[in-house]
């Protein structure tokens, strides 16, 4: 079911996978369905629902245009791995940093790109106390990002990651629009320019999804991010 559901929905995109990378897909799956039993990873687990709005959903951020061969992207609030392992599985020359701020999910997915003999680095810390470290800022072609804040406040946790040059790519729901008017302020201030927004139709689906794609035309004020909680607390 999850294996047919996922590969119709990559044909309607556009997307072809081999028989081996669906395989790793289907791994992916097992594991997260398996370990959500015991740890809260995500409310979808039936088949079509991981398929379209976890698997597929992450892959409709992918544009070879953005997606340059051997680009490093940091995978900002992975949490289960969305849209990150999706991407590594469909372009394994990715060199793919999974960052989030609990442990035990970082673990989790250690443990399931080393069963799908994928390579990775994970990275464990808070998003406003690692960008001000020299190995980290602006250190990344791409930092991708779904489903962690709005973007207003995502921006300031997201873009002094990204190196001058590179893109912050989000993944954002129905009420992106907004979101970007509202973070108009909050790029500007950080370097940031929006290259395109896309609208996304999820085959079967009829809810209204967009990727964003902000390049980093200069770099972040030093300030920035400030520390734990101020961007939620106080946004741009």
């Amino acid at each position: 079911m999850f294996r047919s559901e996922l590969a119709q929905a990559l044909k309607a995109m556009d997307l072809s996978v081999s028989e081996s990378q669906l395989a790793q897909f289907c791994t992916f799956d097992e594991a997260l369905v398996e370990t959500n039993k015991v740890m809260n990873l995500t409310a979808i687990t039936d088949p079509k629902g991981v398929a379209i709005k976890h698997m597929a959903d992450s892959l409709s951020c992918y544009d070879p245009a953005y997606f340059k061969d051997g680009a490093s992207v940091l995978d900002l609030g992975t949490g289960a791995g969305f849209p990150g392992l999706p991407l590594l599985i469909y372009r394994p020359d990715l060199k793919v940093t999974f960052f989030d701020s609990l442990q035990k999910r970082l673990t989790f997915l250690e443990k399931v790109v080393c069963d799908l003999g994928l390579t990775a680095s994970f990275l464990h810390g808070r998003a406003e106390e690692m960008a001000h470290k020299p190995e980290y800022r602006s250190a990344f072609d791409i930092v991708t990002s779904r489903a962690v804040a709005r973007l207003n406040i995502l921006a300031e946790w997201a873009l002094p990651y990204v190196r001058t040059g590179g893109y912050f790519i989000s993944l954002k729901g129905a009420q992106y629009e907004e979101e970007l008017a509202e973070g108009e302020k909050a790029l500007q201030i950080l370097g940031g320019k929006v290259a395109e927004v896309r609208p996304v139709r999820l085959p079967g689906l009829d809810d209204v999804r967009a990727v964003l794609y902000i390049e980093k035309v200069k770099e972040s004020p030093k300030k920035y991010p400030r520390k734990p909680k101020m961007a939620a607390k106080n946004p741009l």
